[in-house]
């Protein structure tokens, strides 16, 4: 039997991969028929010798959907509190009142991030914050009692409006779970907003497991914000997070669990494929962090799991300096990038620059583009994901491909 060639392999696929269940799975993902949860956990555990015909097949169906882009948001990261009524096990973005006196970003501090972002051409305000510190400290109520809000979340939505009204980036709001009533009323001083599933395994929230003293990540509650967004057509980012405790099965019920949704409401605009990284002073600061073939053989998974037109990423700060491997993968975008701030969430992490990933993505056979936080395929083609009072202006910004006018002539640095 003569099966066909495709584009970016030499060979196909299925006659590279050395296991017969193996060729079975990629044989269906490559003709289009969504996998089985069975098939995937195969893939996702597949043999070493395994792994090519898997990247390779995932390349294709990325092909399929993506052509040769890869994309980009150029943003400020603005962590409007890094007090959380949660305590996981890996994070050091938390404070506490004792620990952090500021309490809350003023809106004079949100300005001045926004502004430096905006003369370096970023278009993304990353809003990320913790998880509604109101309802545990005391001094959070106080401070934001004295200035006229009963929440965190009213404050957000006032400090995005104020960049919205002050500067011409875009806000992308990482507020944690939201209720409806809660995501709707930021819907319009938002272009998109996001919460990472992180995992459905109920197991990690049990006793000694990262997410035990963390109650805004059961996944009950997360997946109501992710059916949230849908309901409201939110283009909405989530993914899961690799490493933390979790099988390599229940990285495929994650995924399952987003593609589910998805297909009930199409809401997903993009899917994050984050590695752990082990942080001094935290319960998991010895824990194992999952080996590069762990993070590729997830994405790889995605690709085919979620299939050519979604977007996924694999955040490039913390997988240097060989994140140029997950371009064999499947993804089609790198994330948020700054060149002002740093990662707040992963401080030990530094982005790497625009002209270092523009050389690498280059090399790769691929195309840098910018894009705004909403991605070019909701922002023309599904004009129901876009707030009436921000439809102009989004258009306005982006070229007639959906990608930030001017594309990479706004970066000097990127450029020279």
């Amino acid at each position: 039997m003569v099966r066909p060639q495709y584009p970016d392999t030499d060979v196909n696929p299925v006659d590279i991969a050395r296991t017969p269940v193996v060729v079975r799975a990629l044989d269906r993902a490559l003709s289009g028929g969504p996998l089985t949860r069975e098939e995937a956990s195969l893939l996702i555990t597949c043999a070493d010798d395994d792994l090519p015909a898997l990247c390779a097949a995932a390349r294709i169906v990325r092909r399929r959907g993506k052509g040769q882009t890869v994309s980009f948001s150029p943003k400020v990261f603005i962590p409007l509190t890094r007090l959380c009524r949660d305590t996981c096990g890996y994070c050091t973005f938390r404070t506490d009142p004792r620990s952090d006196e500021r309490l809350y970003m003023t809106p004079e501090d949100v300005l001045a991030v926004a502004h430096a972002g905006e003369r370096m051409g970023c278009t993304e305000a990353l809003f990320t914050l913790g998880e509604r510190p109101e309802q545990r400290f005391p001094e959070a109520r106080r401070w934001l009692a004295h200035r006229g809000y009963r929440s965190t979340l009213a404050y957000l939505r006032d400090m995005a409006g104020l960049v919205l009204r002050e500067t011409a980036l875009w806000p992308h709001l990482n507020p944690g779970t939201m209720s409806r009533a809660e995501m709707e009323a930021l819907r319009d001083v938002s272009a998109s907003m996001g919460l990472m599933l992180e995992s459905v395994s109920e197991r990690l929230c049990g006793p000694g497991g990262p997410h035990e003293h963390a109650p805004s990540k059961r996944p009950r509650v997360r997946l109501r914000t992710l059916e949230n967004a849908g309901a409201l057509r939110v283009p909405f980012t989530t993914g899961l997070l690799v490493g933390i405790g979790e099988t390599p099965e229940e990285r495929v019920d994650t995924l399952l669990a987003i593609r589910e949704s998805h297909a009930r409401w199409g809401q997903v605009q993009e899917v994050i494929v984050q590695n752990f990284r082990a942080k001094p002073d935290t319960p998991m600061a010895r824990a194992a962090e999952p080996h590069t073939e762990d993070v590729v053989r997830t994405a790889a998974v995605a690709r085919l799991l979620l299939g050519p037109d979604a977007n996924i990423q694999v955040p490039p700060n913390l997988t240097a300096p060989g994140f140029h491997v997950y371009l064999d993968t499947g993804i089609n975008d790198w994330g948020g990038v700054s060149p002002v701030t740093i990662d707040y969430v992963n401080p030990e992490a530094p982005w790497p620059r625009l002209s270092t990933l523009r050389a690498v993505t280059e090399a790769a056979g691929y195309a840098l583009r910018p894009r705004l936080p909403i991605y070019p395929d909701y922002l023309l083609h599904r004009p129901e994901y876009l707030s009436p009072s921000l439809r102009d202006g989004l258009r306005a910004a982006a070229d007639e491909d959906g990608y930030v006018k001017g594309g990479l002539t706004r970066y000097a640095p990127v450029t020279a």
